[in-house]
């Protein structure tokens, strides 16, 4: 009876040591992705396999561990990530997984590093109205199964909820919510629903036609870091920077005003596609010159149909893309009339 009385506060302990935890930050890189958890006091390979939907075995077999040894407190422990536990589709449930920002990171390549993951369901899951990342935010890239009804964490991430990049800020106390920080910074594409506002820093300078506090995705980091008692208005965007458009602006409306007044720089050449899950009606590039948030207009000159395509980032140097002017999202074929791997096409944009 002791025994069992024992057994059943230790799974309890175990489960509760599990709840306490925060958030999860994904390790690794499609397909090898994996979650780490520091054991606490009572948690053993089967409460982790309850608390990751994980089988017990495995979890000791992917850290070459004797399962009859059990664990040790404090052990560090690699909880991998598959298709029986991690749940990427639009209507996922369990307990959010966060990946990290990278500096100059995208929208796109967090897709492809992540079970090339939809870029919709990426803006869902954390209310983005746009491409645009800030470096050290959390985005929510899937979800893990889980019995325990606590949130449970990888063993190195914050206790409280990560800070945003505007110093002297006070953290925000942990909520369910993805992590936020209570200042008055907007950051656009932080995943709590709460804080999801339009940017628009309090101190602006004159507005010229086009309001200065209005920014394409592309100007989502420089927008993020504009902080309410900061006593010097916005920075200028760079040269190199495609030109603020306004909010809910069609791609070919952000072109029209990119483009207003200048001679767009023209380039003929092959182009190809790469496979996106991009809605109807949006178009994405990858080219090597243009900056990112760029609008592009990509004309088929054999019918003479045309798309407004925004860049993402460069074309990734391998073999196939040798030669290359252009990659367009698989959604704009049919727009250009065009099935052909690689097609001639001729590029419009400012740069």
């Amino acid at each position: 009876m002791v025994r069992s009385l024992l057994i059943i506060m230790g799974i309890m302990l175990g489960a509760a040591g599990v709840q306490a935890q925060d958030i999860l930050e994904v390790q690794g890189t499609a397909p090898d992705l994996y979650l780490m958890h520091t054991v606490t006091k009572g948690e053993t390979f089967y409460s982790l396999s309850r608390a990751y939907s994980v089988p017990p075995k495995e979890i000791a077999a992917q850290n070459n561990l004797n399962f009859d040894g059990g664990l040790q407190l404090g052990q560090s422990v690699k909880i991998p990530l598959n298709k029986g536990n991690f749940v990427q589709s639009g209507e996922a449930a369990g307990h959010p997984v966060y990946h990290k920002v990278l500096e100059k990171e995208t929208l796109y390549r967090i897709s492809v590093n992540y079970n090339k993951v939809s870029l919709d369901n990426i803006r869902h899951w954390n209310n983005l109205t746009g491409d645009g990342v800030q470096k050290d935010s959390y985005l929510v890239v899937g979800y893990v199964k889980g019995t325990n009804n606590g949130a449970v964490i990888a063993s190195h991430t914050p206790a409280a909820p990560p800070p945003s990049t505007v110093p002297a800020a006070a953290p925000a106390s942990p909520a369910p919510a993805p992590p936020v920080t209570e200042t008055t910074t907007v950051v656009k594409n932080n995943p709590a629903p709460s804080t999801v506002l339009t940017p628009a820093p309090p101190v602006v300078t004159p507005a010229p036609p086009v309001s200065s506090n209005t920014t394409t995705d592309s100007d989502n980091n420089s927008a993020s870091e504009t902080h309410a008692s900061a006593p010097a208005p916005a920075p200028a965007p760079a040269a190199s920077t495609p030109p603020p458009a306004p909010s809910g602006s069609s791609f070919e409306q952000i072109y029209s005003q990119q483009t207003a007044g200048k001679k767009p720089t023209t380039e003929k050449g092959p182009g190809s596609w790469f496979k996106s899950n991009a809605g109807a009606g949006k178009y994405y590039a990858l080219h090597n010159s243009a900056s990112r948030g760029t609008i592009i207009k990509v004309t088929n000159p054999l019918n003479g149909k045309s798309i407004y395509a925004k860049v993402l980032e460069a074309i990734p140097q391998m073999k196939q893309n040798a030669g290359l002017i252009i990659k367009l999202s698989d959604s704009a074929i049919e727009a250009l009339g065009t099935n052909e791997t690689k097609f001639y096409c001729e590029l419009s944009y400012e740069n």
